[in-house]
């Protein structure tokens, strides 16, 4: 495995490839590896000649008081498992470099960005979208691997593929739990035994969504109070939101359409913001 620090470097070598004929799999990250990213990583492996991870952890989707600086790090581990999953290339560049100089063109998707996480964390997607379009032209991929947690940034890169005709095709990888069942995130590292406590009050309410649906219960407002009744037992939660979507334009229903519909919800345990999500 290669790690490449300079963007001119990683772009030339991904021009290369794709005039050879190479077909490159790609997996965008922040680092701080966990089997989540790992999984993406395997959903790409037999498909690809060549499979490029990213680590950058991209101050432009951080908001004012969000955790930039708290993110945590460990490019040490994330090299040495990036190595034994079998990534060829690991890009790692540096900020200055990537927003080099006086930085002005941004990258705006203007429908699926105004709500949830969009309304929550103003200018986020932004940051997403921006940092995913120059990334995509860096490295050049014929193929891409995202997660099912982060549900709403799924459909927003997707839009953002099809809409700016980047010819990608996009698997979504399933949510990968701990055993617990909480959704695996690089911000769990932060949940002491009490955060975790309430957190798992997040899996416990998509559980309960789950059961209700099973059971012929299909009117959103009704399963949306159970999961809130649920949640509220955690001291420390304060719900940012909780909304049953159509997958597709992610637009609130009032009655569940089965294999058509998400879950999706956002959670603050004290001062760390969790999401979780499950296809309805």
């Amino acid at each position: 495995m290669q790690v490449i620090h300079s963007i001119d470097e990683m772009q030339k070598i991904s021009l290369g490839l794709r005039r050879e004929g190479q077909k490159i799999g790609f997996v965008p990250t922040m680092g701080f590896l966990h089997q989540g990213h790992l999984s993406l990583v395997d959903s790409l492996i037999n498909q690809v000649d060549v499979l490029i991870l990213s680590i950058f952890i991209n101050p432009t989707q951080f908001g004012r008081g969000e955790d930039l600086d708290k993110y945590p790090r460990n490019l040490d581990g994330d090299i040495k498992l990036s190595e034994e999953r079998g990534v060829d290339f690991l890009f790692v560049p540096q900020s200055e470099d990537v927003f080099e100089g006086q930085f002005s063109t941004y990258t705006v998707e203007q429908e699926l960005t105004n709500r949830l996480c969009g309304s929550s964390r103003p200018g986020h997607f932004q940051g997403v979208t921006t940092i995913c379009t120059k990334l995509f032209n860096i490295c050049q991929p014929n193929i891409i691997a995202l997660g099912q947690k982060d549900f709403q940034q799924v459909v927003v890169l997707k839009k953002v593929i099809k809409d700016l005709n980047f010819p990608i095709e996009v698997i979504v990888s399933e949510t990968m739990r701990e055993k617990d069942g909480l959704a695996m995130s690089s911000r769990n590292s932060y949940l002491s035994p009490i955060h975790r406590e309430d957190a798992l009050l997040i899996y416990k309410s998509i559980q309960k969504a789950v059961k209700l649906v099973k059971e012929g219960i299909f009117k959103s407002e009704k399963i949306k109070d159970k999961i809130l009744t649920i949640l509220k037992q955690g001291e420390l939660i304060r719900v940012d939101y909780i909304e049953i979507l159509d997958r597709e334009n992610l637009e609130s229903i009032s009655n569940i359409i089965p294999n058509h519909s998400v879950l999706v919800l956002a959670v603050w345990v004290e001062k760390i913001r969790l999401i979780d999500n499950h296809l309805l």
